[in-house]
């Protein structure tokens, strides 16, 4: 069975909801299975780097 993850910032459920049907519904039918797993992992911008510098603090800057 699939394992999709998707790592990325917090969301409300109900936007959560959307996004797992809809990854869903694109995997299977690709796949043309029944059994996808959604995985979603959290960060918050204190724990996410870009180019060397972390989210929380590029957002300080703007």
């Amino acid at each position: 069975m699939p394992l999709i993850q998707i790592d990325g910032p917090q969301l409300e459920i109900e936007k959560k909801r959307d996004l797992v049907k809809r990854i869903t519904d694109v995997a299977m039918d690709v796949y043309k299975i029944e059994h996808i797993t959604i995985l979603i992992r959290e960060n918050t911008a204190e724990n996410v780097g870009v180019n060397g510098q972390l989210i929380a603090d590029m957002h300080k800057e703007h």
